[in-house]
């Protein structure tokens, strides 16, 4: 049975990202590795700092150890620290979001709003759809939201308010976009309903991160 880590720095996605697995790949072996105050004290120094990295490495290695054929990782804001990590496990690693920056940029000249509710999201995600730009020889334009405290919101048990406050940056840059993507995996929530407040296509990275799983799992076989 093929088995998938997946590292966490939030607890929040865990059990959607297990119903997709169970959906999409209920042959694979689902480990979840979680340490739920990664992202906090990400948030608390606005920034990726030393001592998170050391501990990514720490669960990345974790991962190796229990005899995955593949790491997940699956927080967007600690997604640039995943290079280095390569350099320190032999398990190949995955970051959920490229997926769905590769699809953003399909279209030479299209213009991408990026929407998130933490800035320490905001800036790697835009990067990120940069990055993937480039290597795919196109042209994009990147429009920048953020929904400001929605974060926060959600994990303070009020989803109805982070729910608003998304729908509200999304509104605010409909108008300027072809299409949006949500640059965190705990906004996929909001997928069909920004779809139909805006009129514009919406890329969540979960389902396309995990068909990115299937895809590399089956390349190895």
């Amino acid at each position: 049975m093929p088995t998938v880590a997946a590292v966490y720095t939030s607890t929040s996605i865990i059990p959607a990202m297990q119903a997709l697995f169970d959906e999409l790949l209920p042959e694979v072996r689902l480990i979840n590795i979680a340490d739920s105050a990664l992202i906090q004290d990400v948030i608390a120094a606005n920034a990726v700092t030393d001592g998170v990295i050391q501990r990514l490495v720490h669960y990345w290695q974790a991962a190796e150890a229990t005899g995955a054929d593949l790491i997940l990782n699956t927080c967007s804001s600690v997604g640039e620290v995943v290079a280095l990590g390569q350099h320190l496990v032999r398990t190949p690693i995955l970051q959920i979001d490229h997926a769905m920056a590769e699809a953003a940029v399909q279209q030479d000249g299209a213009r991408v709003g990026v929407l998130a509710t933490l800035p320490t999201t905001l800036g790697p995600t835009v990067r990120l759809v940069q990055r993937k730009a480039a290597e795919a020889g196109h042209r994009v334009t990147v429009q920048e939201g953020l929904a400001e405290g929605a974060y926060q919101q959600l994990v303070s048990g009020h989803p109805e308010e982070h729910d608003r406050r998304i729908l509200a940056a999304a509104e605010g840059l409909a108008d300027r976009v072809d299409l949006l993507l949500l640059a965190q995996a705990s906004m996929g929530r909001m997928q069909e309903a920004l779809e139909a407040a805006t009129g514009r296509p919406v890329l969540t990275s979960p389902r396309l991160g995990v068909q990115a799983v299937a895809a590399r799992l089956a390349a190895g076989r």
